[in-house]
Order: structure tokens, then sequence, then C-alpha cells
């Protein structure tokens, strides 16, 4: 409990430096830059992760119940089509908002 309260109070004093971030600069395209980067690398791994998870669990449902092919195969394509598209909401934002 006590490494828990330290967390918040360390957070909370980390909150209140953030203003002195928001002051006009010219290094301000290299941070949206860098934090586009990470958003991209970010997105790409969970839809990685998520893809790969759908997969091996339709892979399991086809090898316990082969007649249901097609209800599995239809909600396996349909979960990768949105899975996929979280990777490129992401892109989109990206190059909406990096110039």
């Amino acid at each position: 409990m006590r490494q828990l309260s330290k967390l918040f109070m360390v957070l909370s004093v980390l909150s209140f430096a953030v203003p002195a971030f928001a002051q006009g600069g010219g290094s301000s395209a290299m941070w949206a830059d860098i934090a586009a980067g990470f958003s991209m690398a970010f997105a790409s791994g969970i839809c990685a992760l998520a893809q790969g998870r759908a997969t091996a669990a339709a892979a399991e449902g086809l090898a316990r119940n082969p007649a249901a092919r097609p209800g599995i195969q239809l909600a396996l394509i349909l979960g990768l089509a949105l899975i996929e598209s979280l990777a490129l909401y992401t892109l989109v934002i990206i190059f909406a908002k990096v110039k």
C-alpha cells in the first residue's frame, strides 16, 4: 500500500510539469513525429497480437467442430478486418495530424 501511494504522489507531481511542455518552441514537430512513430508501432503490435489470437481461436474451433467451418470462417474474416482497421485508422490519423 505504501508503494502505491508513492506512485500516485510521483504521478501527481509529474502532472504539474505538463504545462511546462506546452510552451511554444521550434521542436514541437519533432515530438509529433516521434509520437506518431510510437503510436503506429503500438497499434501495429496490438493488431498483430489480436490477429494471432483470433486465428489460433479459429483453428482450435475448426479442430473441435469441423462442421462449423462456414460460421467460423465468416466470423474470422470479419474479425480480422475489424482488427486491421485499428492500424489503418491510426495511419490515417497520423497522416492527418503530422505535416
